[in-house]
């Protein structure tokens, strides 16, 4: 049996609030760029706590996903599994870097996301998207500084080891 550790429902409490802004209904100008939250939370917990979260986590919360967005399920879910097997590969050599060059990563990351969905989609036979369907990468790009920030000031807050 595990010993408790405290903090879990932190880690629960930020991917219930990733998934709440990815499925809230923004502006189409505001929407095409919209960061991929639950990625890069995902991203974050991987590379603090890789003994706690990862591919398991990624695959649970990429179901929760597709049940949420009534998408094709398991498509997010493969997608976050892989980001989070990517992550939990390199998290040392990217959680030394200062995050302007880890926000590089987070955009490669990313982009490897919204690749797999886009592939999973073109199999199902769904048209393809426009020139703006990388543009979430970028925003989680610009985004990922301050969700590092936040994430890390609530994990030391609460003591989640």
């Amino acid at each position: 049996m595990l010993p408790h550790q405290p903090g879990g429902w932190v880690i629960l409490f930020s991917f219930i609030v990733a998934l709440l802004l990815t499925i809230i209904p923004l502006p189409l100008w505001v929407d095409r760029i919209r960061p991929d939250w639950m990625c890069l939370v995902l991203i974050y917990w991987c590379m603090a706590l890789p003994h706690r979260v990862g591919v398991g986590a990624g695959w649970l919360m990429g179901l929760l996903l597709d049940a949420a967005q009534g998408t094709l399920l398991g498509q997010h879910a493969l997608a976050l599994a892989v980001v989070g097997f990517l992550t939990l590969k390199t998290y040392r050599r990217v959680r030394v870097l200062p995050l302007w060059q880890q926000s590089f990563t987070i955009l490669a990351f990313v982009a490897v996301n919204q690749f797999l969905v886009f592939w999973i989609n073109g199999i199902v036979g769904y048209p393809a998207p426009d020139f703006w369907y990388l543009a979430p990468a970028l925003g989680s790009m610009l985004m990922w500084p301050w969700i590092f920030v936040i994430l890390r000031d609530l994990r030391r807050h609460f003591r989640v080891i």
